[in-house]
């Protein structure tokens, strides 16, 4: 088998596609939960903070200036509310990934097996026994 063989072989595993459709899925809802969190949940949070734009919130360590050159010197600032936004999404992710966990191990438990019916020879026992006890 020629290495274009091989590789059709290993591509078409069903391990590989569905590894590939879930980093699609999971790239599409990453997208959703960013969307989620600055437009749909951060917003509001900061309105009862006080107006604040977590977006925009940072500590400049540096502020913006000019060299003697006349190049402009960017501000060196920390992204405290980027850090913020990027830890809800993660939030949100780890317990949507949590319930889907939770479901599927639900789906594949297996119920309890019934007792197996006990040996002929248990059975002969038991009767001697009762028959024993009289």
């Amino acid at each position: 088998m020629g290495m274009m063989g091989e590789f059709k072989e290993f591509a078409m595993r069903g391990n590989v596609v569905d590894l590939a459709v879930g980093v699609v899925i999971g790239a599409a809802f990453g997208k959703i939960v960013t969307a989620l969190v600055d437009k749909i949940i951060m917003p509001p949070i900061g309105m009862l903070i006080g107006g604040v734009d977590f977006s925009k919130w940072a500590i400049t360590l540096k502020e913006a200036g000019v060299d003697a050159a006349g190049k402009e010197i960017p501000a060196i600032a920390i992204g405290i509310g980027e850090f913020l936004n990027a830890v809800v999404q993660f939030v949100i992710v780890a317990f949507a990934i949590f319930l889907v966990v939770k479901a599927i191990n639900r789906m594949n438990r297996k119920p309890p097996e019934a007792p197996a019916a006990p040996a002929e020879e248990v059975l002969l026992l038991r009767e001697i026994r009762d028959s024993l006890k009289r």
